[in-house]
């Protein structure tokens, strides 16, 4: 219920806590599931103390329980341990401190946490979280690896030296990070995180060198494999650890058996590196030099051709040719030239032969009137009519005489 409180009307401390304490009194027993972290059995003492944390985030809560409650699994049941406990919420008014009062603690089981972990996967599957098509490819040669390990750990120095073998010039910026217990996811997806962030980082390598399924569970957390999904960077997951294959291994880009697999798979060998580019260089002489040797086989067979050889050969054997015909167009030429030379000369004789002039000379006379008209019959003129008498040197007048 809301309290009507102000500055100038405030409730006491005592007060808050007793009305913290009312609500939570009124609330029922009800299961929890978590890790213990820490766990206090005094000798002689009735009560035992333990926390218990989310693994996923970095939340625990105080449990108390009867000493008879906790010894009924003390056998299999230690810090480390997953348990589910059946607890009321108690209120420590003197103190403000929330606590769960256990009355039942159940251990989970491999098998019980094989079965989540195996609905986890269907249900993240059906997501597409773990589609072939989402997964990026490596680049070639990365220019910055971002390492995700547990510190001064055999997975570290396996990735560090087997990379930097293959490829020393390779450069690493490393997150030395609890690679199991409570504290393991949340420094994990804040590692992954931060180097996804970082500029350069060109892929994520998350390593450990394997371990039980109790110790791998961390990989498999939803939140770890929701942050690697939204990774913008590549990531390899190199767990080592083949049978029961952590959830980190499918949403992945690359899985890597062991850390050492993962140094191989991300960056090349430069000694391979060196004697691929020798092979290729070999390659491309050789298709080089056979592609000029083809080239000259094939220019030396177009200059053993007459055409090539001797390429005059054909002018000048034409050349007779060509000079016989000209000197036979020049004959036709002159033979039709000749001819119609004399066509024209006989031609012309006749002309002149029965020109108007040629008749004249031979002393005849053209008469006409005074208009210009020829006279041709005697009766076209008429007595005492002055005419025009043309001869072959000229004209002269005449006068008919009745």
């Amino acid at each position: 219920m809301a309290l009507n409180t102000s500055a100038d009307a405030p409730l006491p401390v005592g007060e808050v806590s007793r009305l913290i304490g009312g609500w939570i009194d009124r609330l029922g027993a009800v299961w929890v599931e978590g890790q213990i972290t820490q766990l206090s059995r005094r000798p002689g003492a009735g009560v035992v103390f333990l926390t218990l944390r989310d693994p996923s985030y970095d939340i625990s809560v105080s449990v108390t329980c009867y000493r008879q409650v906790f010894d009924a699994v003390s056998d299999v049941v230690s810090e480390g341990a997953r348990v589910v406990v059946l607890a009321k919420p108690e209120w420590y008014a003197p103190r403000g401190q929330l606590s769960l009062r256990a009355t039942e603690i159940k251990p989970v089981g491999v098998g019980e946490l094989l079965a989540r972990l195996e609905q986890l996967k269907k249900s993240l599957a059906a997501e597409g979280l773990f589609a072939a098509e989402r997964k990026k490819p490596l680049p070639f040669l990365p220019r910055l690896i971002g390492l995700v390990c547990g510190r001064a750990s055999a997975a570290e120095r396996d990735v560090l030296e087997n990379a930097r073998h293959r490829w020393p010039a390779v450069r690493f910026e490393v997150r030395n990070v609890p690679v199991q217990g409570v504290h393991a996811v949340p420094q994990v997806v804040q590692a992954v995180k931060e180097l996804d962030a970082l500029d350069g980082v060109d892929v994520i390598v998350v390593a450990r060198g394997g371990g039980s399924v109790e110790d791998l569970l961390p990989f498999s957390d939803e939140q770890l494999v929701r942050a690697v999904a939204a990774c913008r960077t590549p990531v390899v997951s190199a767990i080592g650890h083949e049978p029961d294959s952590p959830l980190l291994d499918l949403v992945a880009d690359l899985r890597a058996s062991t850390p050492t697999d993962a140094a191989k798979k991300v960056v090349p060998d430069v000694g391979e590196e060196h004697e691929r580019v020798r092979l290729l260089r070999d390659r491309a002489r050789r298709s080089v030099r056979s592609f000029v040797e083809r080239e000259e086989r094939g220019l030396a067979q177009a200059l053993a051709r007459p055409s090539i050889e001797d390429p005059h050969r054909m002018v000048d054997g034409r050349a007779e040719q060509v000079e016989s015909l000209l000197d036979r167009g020049r004959r036709t030429l002159g033979h039709l030239l000749d001819r119609a030379d004399s066509e024209l000369t006989h031609t012309h004789a006749r002309v002149v032969a029965l020109s108007p002039a040629a008749t004249l000379r031979r002393g005849y006379a053209v008469l006409q009137r005074a208009d210009g008209q020829v006279v041709r019959d005697p009766d076209e003129v008429t007595a005492g009519e002055a005419l025009r008498a043309r001869v072959a040197e000229g004209e002269f007048s005449v006068r008919v005489d009745a």
